[in-house]
């Protein structure tokens, strides 16, 4: 099996595994296959969907990550809620502050 484990802070958090590892492993559990659309997160594909876990994670306030990256609370409320998606530079800012690489060289 082939197991990419993600971890945060020393724990592992996450285990990403090919679809056919994962079909098997349900059937394994007696489980139905589950199809793609229901097995597929509501991302954006960008990482969004984990910026307040992100914050979180870092121990910041709203208003501390909209005061490091140079907007406001507001505004960056509406980026944690998906209702709209940050520009290149502020995604940049974002990365910069929370430590995200490819958010930090997003173009």
């Amino acid at each position: 099996m082939s197991v990419q484990v993600i971890t945060r802070d020393g724990e592992a958090e996450y285990a990403v595994l090919p679809w056919a590892e994962y079909q098997a492993l349900l059937k394994a559990a007696g489980q139905a296959s589950a199809s793609v659309a229901s097995a597929a997160p509501a991302t954006t594909g960008s990482g969004l969907d984990q910026l307040a876990s992100l914050r979180e994670a870092k121990g910041m306030s709203q208003a501390d990550l909209a005061r490091a990256v140079g907007i406001s609370p507001h505004y960056l409320n509406l980026f944690e809620t998906g209702e709209r998606a940050p520009d290149g530079a502020i995604l940049r800012s974002l990365g910069r502050v929370l430590g995200v690489s490819d958010w930090e060289q997003s173009s």
